[in-house]
């Protein structure tokens, strides 16, 4: 089969034939329909994320089965799936015998402890697969398997009360989903962004209010809750001064910055939070909001051939908003 292939850490992706997957016990083989190529790929290719090289990096895949293994039951051959990141934990931990194994430390990832989905096939778990709904395209379902699921699991977290209201720092690839997500549950949703080009877009996303920074946040009224999806956390930090008391920051963007908890935020009783994908059942509901058409992914789709090219326009930033590969 066709892959993409990440050689070695700062490496130049290469599309390559790759061994074709084979399903063991409790796995299936998934033909490969889209892959969302997420700024999650860069991290990994600049090292921040330790994996073993060479590596077939996706971790947004959604296919139809086309193997299953021994002891697949609740999986066939034909089933339009998807898989999230964390496929399996050691099941033996406190967080594994919790039912939380995202939170394992020997947890198996896509992507990362397994080769992922800018290819043509892939392998996983049968268990972590989850059933698509038939009211979404692949290329919409893609990027819920992460973007969506990451935004949608934060909102979740923060648990937001009848009248609280919703801020959203960072309107690209999970911003733009996480300001959907908030307006059709109801929330009154302010973004935040110096990007003046975007406020039209955004403000039919479904933004009530569209701000500069924390300070106009905080003169609008100020959030109970900020979705801060940006990957710079300084842009985060900033934002944040718009919380009111008892507010929730949820941090959702991965940066290696510093993030600064400050005595407002202290004497505030802010809470700051920390989230990825915080259990399957978030997943369901995320594509559920999906296939009911309440959230629409924006993306830019490419042929594998042409992922170098994806590639560099999400490192750059220039994608609006998810690149989505085809294989």
């Amino acid at each position: 089969m066709k892959a993409a292939v990440v050689p070695s850490v700062n490496g130049k992706w290469e599309v390559k034939n790759w061994a074709t997957p084979k399903a063991g016990p409790n796995q299936v083989v998934i033909k490969i329909h889209a892959s969302g190529l997420c700024y999650t790929d860069v991290h990994i290719t600049h090292g921040m994320i330790p994996t073993e090289f060479p590596r077939v990096l996706g971790h947004e895949p959604v296919g139809e089965i086309v193997e299953v293994g021994p002891g697949v039951t609740s999986r066939k051959v034909g089933d339009r799936v998807g898989v999230g990141w964390v496929q399996a934990g050691c099941g033996r931990c406190e967080w594994c015998l919790r039912g939380k194994k995202e939170l394992c430390q020997k947890s198996i990832a896509t992507g990362i402890q397994q080769q992922g989905s800018h290819a043509e096939y892939m392998l996983a778990y049968a268990d972590a697969t989850m059933l698509i709904p038939d009211g979404i395209s692949y290329e919409q379902a893609a990027p819920i398997f992460c973007a969506g699921y990451t935004v949608w699991s934060g909102l979740r977290l923060a648990d937001p009360k009848p009248h609280e209201r919703i801020a959203v720092v960072g309107i690209g690839g999970l911003g733009h989903l996480a300001l959907q997500y908030s307006k059709a549950s109801g929330f009154e949703t302010i973004a935040v962004t110096k990007s003046k080009d975007k406020e039209k877009m955004i403000r039919e996303l479904g933004a009530d209010e569209v701000v500069a920074d924390g300070a106009a946040l905080l003169a609008s009224g100020g959030a109970d809750v900020l979705l801060a999806t940006s990957n710079s956390w300084a842009a985060t930090a900033e934002a944040a001064q718009g919380i009111r008391p008892y507010g929730r920051v949820v941090v959702m963007g991965a940066s290696n910055e510093t993030l600064g908890f400050n005595m407002g935020m202290m004497l505030g009783r802010v809470s700051l939070m920390g989230s990825s994908q915080n259990g399957p059942e978030y997943l369901y509901e995320a594509l559920d909001y999906a296939a009911k058409g309440k959230v629409k992914v924006i993306a830019e789709t490419y042929k594998l051939d042409d992922i170098g090219k994806a590639y560099d326009r999400v490192a750059e930033g220039k994608v609006r908003f998810r690149a989505v590969i085809t294989p």
